[in-house]
């Protein structure tokens, strides 16, 4: 799908966003290290986004959750996202929206990684809200630490509403409507998994004419929701699972937009299951399902444990099903 939406002219108000954002599958990428010295891998980190480009992705995100941010220094950031870029432009998708997350727990730093995601070839910024001192806040604070970002960043701003990686800490859905006003927010990461707040920020943000552009996207958190996301509003999704599924989670969206409803939903059952796999073991799951299945992945980095055994076929068990479904496509 290439239907083009927020974020495709300039303006006095707000920066040229030549990549601009489409509604259909992006995916966050996971973080490939060497085996033995966790170095970053950078050639599997390219083969890997060429192969999700290839499946027809709508963009890529980098330093995201499943990206192991957490685990990067600042230099490794900015490798990566290079290295995700040039892979993209070599292969021959250079238009392809590069997403980088620059979340952090000062609004000093997020500046500065959203800074750097620009100078490295990120087209949007990612941003989790601040958390460690959430017990201090005051009513005002998150709104104005995303507008203080987007009053600063070179590049658009997707808010990321993932209450589990911060603390607890979930937008509501009048927060994300006034942060939306801004002209450098381009859109909003629900991971909190809400469709109801999903559908009155996808409502507050219709476009009054057909054909016209929304300024505002709404991508569900994971794939496992896509389908009831996608009904009341949302753009599409920004889902890990698609590191494992991208043609499936493609697929869906296709079905979607078409009006084949018995076919989306039977697809959904598939990709849910699958993705609850994704869910209950995150990364290091996500990579031993493409260590098992498409024979490159690597394991997480340290202190994130490495399953075995019993646990390791188990995750490879909740995976397989969507996995060949995959390899039908």
């Amino acid at each position: 799908m290439t239907n083009m939406v927020a974020g495709s002219t300039s303006s006095a108000s707000g920066p040229l966003r030549h990549r601009p954002l489409s509604h259909g599958i992006y995916v966050p990428t996971v973080a490939f290290f060497e085996d033995q010295s966790e170095d970053l891998d950078l050639r599997t980190a390219a083969k890997h986004t060429v192969r999700l480009a290839r499946a027809g992705v709508a963009g890529i995100a980098v330093q995201g959750s499943n990206g192991e941010a957490a685990h990067l220094t600042h230099e490794e950031r900015r490798v990566v996202t290079q290295n995700t870029r040039m892979a993209l432009d070599e292969a021959g998708f250079s238009m392809t929206p590069l997403i980088v997350g620059c979340g952090a727990q000062s609004t000093r730093e997020t500046i500065s990684l959203c800074h750097e995601a620009r100078s490295s070839g990120g087209d949007y910024a990612l941003v989790l809200p601040p958390s460690y001192y959430s017990t201090l806040f005051m009513t005002s604070t998150i709104r104005d630490f995303f507008s203080t970002i987007a009053d600063a960043s070179p590049i658009p701003i997707i808010l990321y509403n993932f209450p589990g990686g911060a603390s607890g800490v979930d937008l509501s859905s009048d927060d994300i409507i006034a942060l939306g006003q801004h002209p450098n927010i381009a859109g909003c990461k629900f991971t909190c998994g809400n469709t109801g707040k999903i559908a009155r920020v996808a409502a507050a943000f219709k476009p009054e004419g057909m054909g016209l552009a929304s300024p505002f996207l709404c991508f569900a958190g994971s794939g496992d929701f896509m389908l009831p996301a996608l009904a009341v509003g949302a753009a599409g999704i920004i889902g890990g699972i698609a590191n494992v599924a991208p043609k499936a989670c493609v697929r869906l969206f296709e079905l979607q937009w078409n009006e084949r409803d018995v076919e989306a939903a039977a697809l959904q059952e598939v990709i849910a299951r699958g993705d609850w796999a994704a869910i209950q073991s995150g990364v290091v799951g996500v990579k031993v399902a493409l260590n098992e299945f498409f024979g490159y992945g690597g394991r997480a980095r340290k202190p994130l444990p490495s399953p075995t055994g019993m646990q390791k076929m188990k995750v490879l068990d909740g995976f397989r099903e969507l996995v060949q479904l995959e390899e039908s496509l």
